[in-house]
């Protein structure tokens, strides 16, 4: 049965006029939330400034299609801005219910080329980029006791590490970290916290270092495919709604028309020394027949 199961609700949507942003925003909207699209306008790098110019254009395609909107530009790593953008949006619409950190940059190097500028700079606009809004949206929640919705977008990259992206990965797995935090700390206030690790065609992934640069990038060709961004979101709206409020300190992973859930990382085997300190010679001897027993390489990867 259909339904609008945002309804009432206030959203803040950051990085909301990029790929996937811009879907969530728009669908949220469309299932009866009022939305906050936050985004730069920038390029995929970061680098170009302020544009208000697509950011614009996602609020009019939400008021055109009979949803309410309203568009923010700045950024969001910034402490003065990210308090300014919550506390405008509960001005603006009377509260705030929903936080979705959708934004991002890529900024691809080996380690051993990669810049301070390029390592800073991801590190902050992917995880401070996360801790500010998040820092006054639950100054808020704390406050008023009626709850609310934390969403982080992560990647398999912070997972399992990305060989030409140390200072993303680096950042996405920081960003489960937080969250984590965040799920312990403001349960009590009946806020979940949790992160959606996507697959789909972006303009971040056009970037992509198995990616072609000659010719169409594939973005442009996702829609209705299963690397479309919009398939991404109805897991979100699930866990931006009321029925989501069970899932909390969880990554669930979007693949084309896939939902899964992460398990967090466990012990494998354990071995135990019964003296307080291990005998360095007799650790070499047992680590090769007991933790390496079945070889020291990962199981495959799947996304």
């Amino acid at each position: 049965m259909a339904g609008r199961h945002l309804e009432g609700k206030v959203a803040i949507v950051t990085g909301g006029a990029g790929g996937m942003g811009s879907w969530v925003a728009k669908i949220f909207a469309q299932q009866g939330a009022k939305v906050v699209v936050a985004d730069t306008g920038a390029d995929v790098e970061g680098r170009m400034g302020m544009d208000p110019t697509r950011v614009n254009a996602v609020v009019e395609a939400i008021t055109a299609d009979g949803g309410t909107a309203r568009a923010s530009i700045g950024d969001v790593a910034d402490m003065d801005y990210a308090e300014h953008l919550v506390r405008e949006t509960i001005e603006g619409y009377g509260g705030l219910d929903i936080l979705v950190c959708a934004h991002g940059i890529l900024r691809e190097r080996m380690i051993f080329n990669m810049t301070e500028d390029e390592w800073d700079g991801s590190v902050r606009a992917h995880l401070k980029g996360c801790f500010a809004p998040t820092k006054f949206a639950s100054i808020y929640w704390r406050a008023t006791r009626n709850g609310g919705r934390i969403i982080y977008f992560t990647s398999a990259a912070g997972i399992r590490g990305g060989a030409g992206q140390p200072n993303y990965s680096a950042a996405q797995q920081a960003k489960i970290g937080l969250m984590l935090s965040n799920a312990q700390a403001l349960s009590r206030y009946g806020v979940t916290s949790n992160c959606i690790s996507p697959q789909a065609s972006t303009r971040m992934t056009d970037r992509g270092r198995g990616v072609s640069q000659e010719g169409e990038p594939p973005s442009l060709s996702a829609a209705g495919t299963a690397l479309d961004p919009k398939n991404v979101v109805p897991a979100i709206v699930y866990l931006a709604s009321d029925a989501g409020a069970e899932v909390n300190g969880r990554v669930i992973g979007v693949t084309g028309h896939r939902i899964s859930i992460w398990h967090e990382p466990e012990w494998e085997s354990v071995i135990y020394s019964e003296t307080p300190y291990w005998n360095i010679d007799t650790l070499f001897e047992l680590m090769p027949s007991t933790l390496g027993a079945a070889g020291w390489a990962l199981p495959p990867f799947q996304i």
